[in-house]
Parts: structure tokens; C-alpha cells; sequence
């Protein structure tokens, strides 16, 4: 039995075990921690060797360049678009017309002060590396492992020691990822019990439409969007895809982590679609940190939905203004759990509406999150594939990736 098959498996029977057991089903909770704390513990490292293994075997830096700007054209593009699939999804549901405007707290909600652009940059280099891989800062992680790339692509055949030993480093984690991996089907089934467990049915109260709303946005993002993507730029047969893309889903659904379910992703990447390392070691670490379709979606839906909680026209001008700061806010938001929380509250303010709805979002957030994360690592998939096919960094073999070509 394949792997994806019991990580399948092991979530229908988390689901199933929630809904019998209820609370009780929060006693195996552990077991889905000590599941994530093994994906966190090769976060890290993995990312360190994988982004700087990546880069140096690109070979030469046009190459990078090309590679590096498509990657971050195909991330951004994508969050953008994304944001305007939630918005007209939100103006079509109105999923704020009819909230019962009782349910929201009049508690004041803290509101953190949004970073200005300079800090955020600033933020992104590591003052101390070894600092930064000890917090598990991925951003700065990236940074510093990409110009450790650029200086031994730089080196040439002088760094080809230190270039083997990253090699050989990299391989060594995605060894240890395929043994992690192996426990995935009972850390699935613990985590997804517990949080069946621990909401039940009850969540889908008055949030309801909110919660179709961003559903169905997330799911237009990968019928028009990704399908669009695959067919006409990556080539891939839809087929393929949709028979690899849910082992990731069903792990990254759990964790609700793009971070988190990077080791697999990169691993369904390289085994599955054949996209060479040098590409899945650079472009989905890179997109687990800074592609967030999944939160654009979410944070276009909120805005709409609490503009029309409390009666407020938005005009065409404030619209766009909302696709641009979902962007942008998109692109900062951490691949953690529970990340879009404060970046909603961020957004709120940053557009002048009442943050008070975010304590009632707050609660049934890991429903939403599920989705959010799964959409977002799809995204870095599609998104690599599509830049795979665009600079031919398909291993040797695996032609039937493409869609054949059809014959005049």
C-alpha cells in the first residue's frame, strides 16, 4: 500500500474517531504533536542545505537569475490573482449579509503596528545566521543559504568540496524525511482527531458563509487558476497531478503548515513529478515562506465580509487597495499556524474597519487554516512545475509528465 494511501486512510479515521469519541479524542493528541515536532525538527536543516544545494547546482548565474526571477514573478502573480478570486467570490456569496451583528465581541482587540517596508527587508537578513537557524527564522535562513549558493557557484570548481558535503548533507535530511514520513498516517489521524474532537459540528454557527465563502475561493483558485496553469504552462497531465497532490494535502491539511509540510512537498516534487532538485530545493522552501494563495483568498473574503458586517460600500479605488495589501501582507505572513490571525487583524486596520469579528475568526480558524495551507503549498507545487517546464528542469525520464502534444 502506497504511503499517500494511508496518510488517506489516517485521516478518514481521524475524522471518524472525532466525531464518535468528541472530547475523548483529544488523549491522542500527543501522538499528533510528537508527528509535528519531527516535521519541525527537519525544517530547518532542510531548508539550510536544500536552498543552498539548489542554487549552487543551477551551474551558472544567468541561469539564477532567469530561474529566481520567474520563481518570484509566478509566487507573486499568483497571490494577486488569487486575492481577486476571493473578492469576487466574497461580492457573490455576501457572506456578511444577514450576520447577526450580536454575535461579535465589543471587546477591544489588540492591534499590533504593521511593519513599514524598510524594516521588512531589513527583517529579512540575518544580523546573526547561527541566530537565525536557531529560531528557525526561515526567511533569514533563505537569505543567508542563498548567498552561500551564489558564493560557491562563484567558486566554481574551488567549492566543489564544501558543494559535495552540502550535497551529501541535503540528501542525508531527505533520507531522514522519507523515515519521518513513514509515521505520517498516525500523526494525521491523531491531529485531524483531535481537532474533530475538539470543535465538532458547532463551529459552522454563525460563521457559516463565512467559511463557504472561503472555501469556494479557495476552490476557484485551483479549478480556473491552477488547472489553467498546469494544462497550458507546466504541461503536466491533470490526471498525474491530482493522483500525487493529496498525499500533500492530507499532511499539510493536518499541520496546517506550509513550513511544516515542506519535507514532503519537496519529496512528492522530486519522486513523483521528476522536477530536478536544484529547482524543488530553491523554489518550495522559498514559496512555503513567502506564497500565500490560500491567505489571499482568506484575506479578501474577510475584508468584504466585515465591510458588509457593519454597512460599509467599499469603492473600486478601496477594492484594488484590498488586492494589494492582501498581497502584500500575503507575502509576509509566516507559514505557521495560525499566522493569518494577526495578519487579518493587521489588514483591518490598515483598511480603517472594526477588528472585532477577528476573536470569533479566531475560533474556528484551524477549520479555515486547513484549507488555507493546503491551497498555499498547491500553489508553490503548481508554480515549480510551471517553471520546471519553462527552463527544462525535469530529470531524464519523465517525459510523461508533459501533456502530449497534439499532431497536425
Amino acid at each position: 500500500m502506497q504511503l499517500s494511501t494511508k496518510v488517506f486512510i489516517g485521516f478518514a479515521i481521524g475524522i471518524l474517531a472525532g466525531v464518535f469519541f468528541k472530547e475523548q479524542a483529544m488523549l491522542i493528541k500527543p501522538i499528533g504533536d510528537l508527528f509535528l515536532n519531527l516535521i519541525k525538527m527537519i525544517v530547518v536543516p532542510l531548508v539550510a542545505f536544500s536552498i543552498a544545494s539548489g542554487i549552487s547546482n543551477m551551474g551558472d548565474i544567468g541561469k539564477l537569475k532567469r530561474v529566481g526571477t520567474k520563481t518570484l514573478l509566478f509566487y507573486i502573480v499568483t497571490t494577486a490573482l488569487s486575492g481577486m478570486i476571493g473578492l469576487a467570490v466574497a461580492h457573490l456569496l455576501a457572506p456578511g449579509n444577514g450576520f447577526e451583528i450580536s454575535h461579535i465581541s465589543t471587546e477591544s482587540v489588540e492591534i499590533k503596528e504593521m511593519a513599514s517596508f524598510s524594516e521588512t527587508i531589513l527583517n529579512m537578513v540575518p544580523v546573526n545566521p547561527i541566530q537565525a537557524l536557531a529560531e528557525g527564522n526561515l526567511m533569514q535562513i533563505i537569505v543567508f543559504s542563498a548567498f552561500f549558493g551564489v558564493g560557491m557557484t562563484l567558486m566554481s570548481k574551488k567549492s566543489e568540496p564544501t558543494k559535495k558535503i552540502v550535497d551529501n548533507l541535503t540528501e542525508i535530511m531527505l533520507k531522514v524525511t522519507g523515515v519521518i514520513m513513514t509515521f505520517s498516517p498516525y500523526g494525521v489521524a491523531a491531529l485531524i482527531a483531535a481537532s474533530v474532537g475538539e470543535y465538532g459540528l458547532e463551529i459552522f454557527g454563525p460563521l457559516a458563509k463565512f467559511i463557504l465563502a472561503d472555501y469556494v475561493g479557495m476552490i476557484c483558485v485551483v479549478l480556473f487558476l491552477y488547472v489553467f496553469m498546469l494544462k497550458f504552462i507546466a504541461k503536466v497531465s491533470l490526471k498525474k497531478f491530482f493522483k500525487h497532490i493529496p498525499e500533500v494535502w492530507a499532511v499539510t491539511a493536518s499541520t496546517t503548515s506550509s513550513s511544516g509540510s515542506l519535507p514532503v512537498t519537496m519529496k512528492v516534487a522530486e519522486e513523483k513529478f521528476g522536477v530536478k532538485s536544484e529547482l524543488a530545493g530553491f523554489s518550495l522552501p522559498l514559496g512555503a515562506t513567502i506564497n500565500m494563495n490560500g491567505a489571499a483568498v482568506y484575506f479578501a473574503v474577510g475584508i468584504i465580509f466585515v465591510a458588509q458586517i457593519y454597512g460599509v460600500e467599499m469603492t473600486l479605488f478601496e477594492q484594488f487597495m484590498t488586492i494589494i495589501m492582501a498581497t502584500l501582507i500575503s507575502i509576509g505572513s509566516p507559514g505557521i499556524p495560525g499566522g493569518g490571525i494577526v495578519m487579518m487583524v493587521m489588514l483591518l486596520n490598515t483598511m480603517g474597519l472594526p477588528a472585532h469579528i477577528i476573536g470569533l475568526i479566531a475560533a474556528i480558524y484551524r477549520i479555515i487554516d486547513m484549507g488555507h495551507s493546503t491551497l498555499n503549498v498547491t500553489g508553490d507545487m503548481v508554480s515549480t512545475l510551471c517553471i520546471a517546464r519553462l527552463e527544462n528542469l525535469f530529470e531524464e525520464g519523465t517525459a510523461n509528465n508533459a501533456v502530449k502534444p497534439k499532431v497536425n
